[in-house]
């Protein structure tokens, strides 16, 4: 599919990843075809709605709790270093959803966060769909609708657009485009102006990143100073810095309606009891 627009640069590790990453996709076109991921997608039952699981939750969600989470699968990040290169993405998104977690996000980028496309479809496999799953989140870095097709292909029922990396035209084409594959994108923004071309491109997820892309400087009060600029029909995930509950408190009390958290629970040795501290509930 020809889009408008294009990528952005942005003087930061992005387009360092973004170089790396459209290398691998021109191999990941050659040994799977679009027809190829379309005929995988006839097999699958159609995504959950994204955006009804971030308001509601699922049925193993505790009923104290006061934020919805969107737990990760991370091993690695650029900012960070290694994190925990021996985690099990299924054995770890399963821990996520017996303690009741809204959503699952998985990074499949593999050279900068050692994630691949397998643990998303690794993950989809072990969550049969009556348990009232929590909704995926594929975590990646996309331009191209070809990968939007391969995130519905091998399990995603939504995924990540990054407004600092896409060019306005292109990122509301792409949102678009997700829809048309039944899948609500989480439109990620770091500052005001991002804000505004998220607002314009009709996103109705909206992640604010407290990490600061540019100096990796993390700062809770960037959600603080943004959600209030938010329309009210909009969900807020509020992404980085979220390490222990004062920060869960913190973006509770700004507006925000769901946390997405990694380090903090890739770096833990899990329990429900953890987890559900960053769904709000005190222990």
């Amino acid at each position: 599919m020809n889009l408008s627009g294009g990528l952005r640069q942005t003087q930061t590790i992005l387009d360092r990843i973004v170089e790396v990453r459209a290398q691998k996709l021109v191999y990941d076109k050659k040994m799977r075809s679009e027809s190829e991921l379309h005929d995988l997608i006839k097999g699958t039952v159609k995504p959950c709605d994204f955006t009804k699981v971030l308001l509601n939750g699922t049925h193993l969600t505790p009923k104290k709790t006061r934020i919805r989470l969107i737990a990760e699968i991370k091993r690695a990040s650029p900012s960070k270093g290694d994190l925990n290169l021996s985690l099990d993405a299924p054995k770890q998104a399963f821990q996520y959803l017996s303690a009741g977690v809204a959503g699952i996000s998985v990074l499949t980028e593999p050279d900068f966060f050692k994630g691949s496309i397998e643990d998303l479809s690794n993950i989809r496999v072990m969550i049969s769909d009556e348990l009232g799953r929590p909704g995926l989140l594929r975590k990646e870095f996309i331009w191209d609708t070809y990968q939007i097709i391969e995130a519905r292909a091998f399990g995603a029922d939504s995924l990540l657009l990054i407004a600092m990396l896409l060019e306005p035209v292109l990122l509301k084409e792409l949102i678009q485009f997700s829809r048309s594959m039944g899948m609500e994108p989480l439109v990620e923004i770091h500052d005001e102006k991002e804000l505004e071309i998220a607002l314009d491109a009709d996103a109705r997820i909206i992640g604010i990143n407290n990490r600061d892309l540019r100096s990796f400087k993390e700062d809770l009060n960037t959600a603080e100073r943004l959600i209030p600029l938010i329309p009210d029909d909009h969900i807020i995930v509020a992404e980085s810095a979220i390490r222990e509950f004062a920060d869960v408190e913190r973006m509770i009390i700004a507006g925000a309606d769901a946390l997405l958290v990694g380090e903090a629970l890739v770096r833990e040795k899990l329990s429900n009891r953890i987890i559900q501290t960053f769904m709000g509930i005190e222990v």
